[in-house]
């Protein structure tokens, strides 16, 4: 898909702002400049985005205040761009054509650090390290996220036995697991310790993608049949309840052993739009599916401050699911209806959360809204020049 890329110019930043400033309980739809809090941490003057949400559009990224979603700056940059967060509270990995970027988003602006790799896929950040995975080369890239700070950091590399379409995450011991698989086929796990030798493996995972990690560190694949359960040195196979029932999405929690993923049941469907989402329970090794009444997108899964398990329907609500029941204990109000495009790359409703906020895109209206994931109340709202896309933002500590 060929983007188009249309000259612009970064906001400026014409006024510094207390940081006592409250919110209002909604805030106006704005696309002016943010205000900008003074970093102090290392004596500089230079101001910085309060924690930064970023979303991409066609042609470029916007950096946003994460209290306002005032707008702070644009950036130019061509292709279908990926964002993530980097793991610090000041970085975003975004993926681009050519590698892993790093962008500065307290700082907003782009820095000359990059991880080249062609086909640019995920990024993994856990027990305070990030884990990036390049298609292209079956490369995979160990850094700490805290030295991005100080330029190029130093980093660990592994070399999957064939280029695919994989994930990989390091937990806290240094064991490292990684996927299995060629370009034509994908087919499950390695795990390996500290020194990269194999502690177990299982090829058992047809269509491997994902991950997502619960509490206690137990590890959640994703597979066309179910999902692989890795956790104290030994993986397990939980089945679909449907011969064909694709996870390949997930979201994880510390709060909870219970992980969040999608779940896809027609195998032939040119784009299904599927209405039960799968919660897989890492201590009791099963798996549970709840019927949510809407569809939802790979965008639309999260989870709360406490675990809460979230979903963002067609219905332009966030489902609130308790893990432990599988109940929808409540509906948050966020966007009008809508409906998931055929084309991946195109924009649609996105959801990320931070601590107890819930962020959300509306590619249809320009908009970008920011909610209390707890109260429900619409904490800020932004109008944007171009349809958002892809959104994420830093790590708050």
């Amino acid at each position: 898909m060929k983007h188009v890329v249309r000259p612009r110019t970064a906001v400026a930043v014409s006024t510094l702002l207390a940081a006592s400033v409250a919110l209002t309980a909604c805030g106006g739809d704005t696309a002016e400049p943010a205000a900008k809090a003074a970093d102090t941490s290392s004596g500089s003057s230079a101001p910085l985005v309060a924690e930064p949400i970023v979303t991409t559009y066609d042609g470029g990224l916007y950096v946003l205040d994460g209290k306002t979603l005032k707008l702070a700056e644009d950036i130019s940059l061509e292709g279908f761009n990926r964002v993530n967060p980097a793991g610090s509270d000041r970085h975003v990995m975004v993926s681009t054509a050519t590698g892993f970027r790093v962008l500065d988003a307290a700082g907003g602006k782009l820095t000359d650090v990059e991880f080249e790799g062609s086909k640019p896929g995920h990024v993994v950040r856990h027990a305070g390290r990030t884990v990036l995975f390049a298609d292209g080369t079956g490369v995979v890239t160990v850094l700490d996220p805290e030295d991005l700070g100080d330029g190029r950091p130093k980093t660990e590399t592994y070399t999957s036995a064939a280029p695919h379409h994989g994930v990989a995450i390091q937990l806290a011991d240094g064991t490292l697991v990684t996927t299995l698989g060629t370009e034509e086929k994908r087919v499950g796990i390695t795990v390996l310790d500290k020194d990269r030798k194999e502690i177990t493996r299982s090829e058992e995972c047809p269509g491997v993608h994902g991950e997502a990690t619960a509490q206690g560190e137990a590890v959640v694949i994703g597979c066309e049949d179910g999902v692989l359960i890795y956790k104290d040195g030994a993986v397990e196979k939980v089945k679909s309840p449907t011969e064909y029932g694709r996870i390949g999405n997930q979201a994880g929690s510390e709060e909870s052993p219970v992980v969040l993923g999608d779940y896809k049941k027609d195998k032939d469907a040119e784009l299904e739009r599927p209405e039960q989402v799968s919660l897989i329970d890492t201590e009791a090794g099963t798996m549970r599916l709840v019927d949510i009444g809407t569809s939802y997108t790979f965008r639309s899964l999260a989870r709360g401050p406490h675990g809460e398990a979230l979903v963002l329907g067609t219905d332009g609500k966030i489902h609130v699911i308790d893990p432990a029941t599988g109940k929808v204990t409540r509906k948050i109000s966020a966007l009008g209806a809508w409906q998931e495009p055929l084309d991946w790359q195109q924009p649609r409703p996105a959801l990320f959360v931070r601590d107890h906020t819930a962020y959300v895109s509306d590619p249809s209206n320009r908009k970008l809204l920011a909610i209390d994931v707890e109260s429900g109340e619409r904490l800020a709202s932004a109008q944007l020049p171009e349809a958002p896309n892809e959104l994420s933002g830093v790590v708050q500590h």
